[in-house]
């Protein structure tokens, strides 16, 4: 997955990556051009971006696309997707939920399923949840930071969006799109936040709220 990720990357070794999580943020001309300014832009599920003339929050690039089957999709996660790269997280794969894919998805998109092998199990031994053994596993957004951190371990990593950083009580929440849902029974998001949050105090990642 390294080499595929870098291919769709600035540079072939990319020296900085963003994670943008979802969570509403207000606008912040700095926050939004050092997302922007990374080698490699990493969004997930139903993501926004800053539109031209716009107010200034997230950015507007995009190389790697991390979402899962319950996406809901905004007019950003397809525009210009034959520039990017679709990662779809599939966890549930290894209990209840099967194999398929929005009906929905347009048919000449193609997508890379994200091995639970390889990312899903070791991130969870990592937060202490034993998906192999009952349905708890991260959730999507965790997942692509992951993905970023275990890939580039030697790259600037910048984080944005994560509410659950600062809240991890929280039983809900408010995405950047508008909607809201419920904070899934199979995330611990106590855990997670602890993780990215660790994370912060190595020197080689940024949380920006």
């Amino acid at each position: 997955m390294v080499n595929l990720l870098a291919a769709y990357a600035d540079r072939p070794e990319p020296r900085s990556v963003a994670v943008v999580g979802n969570q509403p943020l207000p606008e912040d001309p700095q926050r939004a051009k050092a997302v922007d300014a990374c080698d490699l832009v990493i969004r997930v599920n139903g993501f926004v971006l800053d539109e031209p003339g716009g107010p200034e929050v997230v950015g507007s690039r995009v190389h790697v696309v991390v979402f899962n089957r319950a996406v809901r999709a905004t007019p950003y996660v397809f525009r210009d997707y034959r520039k990017r790269l679709y990662l779809m997280v599939e966890p549930g794969r290894l209990h209840w939920e099967p194999e398929a894919i929005p009906a929905w998805w347009p048919e000449d998109l193609g997508f890379v399923p994200v091995s639970n092998r390889e990312v899903t199990l070791p991130l969870s031994d990592a937060l202490g949840l034993a998906s192999r053994e009952q349905s708890k596993w991260s959730t999507t957004g965790t997942m692509a930071a992951w993905i970023a951190r275990t890939s580039f371990p030697t790259a600037n990593l910048l984080l944005t969006g994560f509410s659950f950083i600062d809240d991890p009580d929280q039983t809900s929440w408010e995405h950047a799109a508008g909607d809201s849902c419920i904070v899934g029974p199979e995330h611990q998001i106590a855990a997670e936040g602890r993780l990215l949050d660790s994370w912060t105090k190595t020197g080689d990642t940024d949380l920006l709220r």
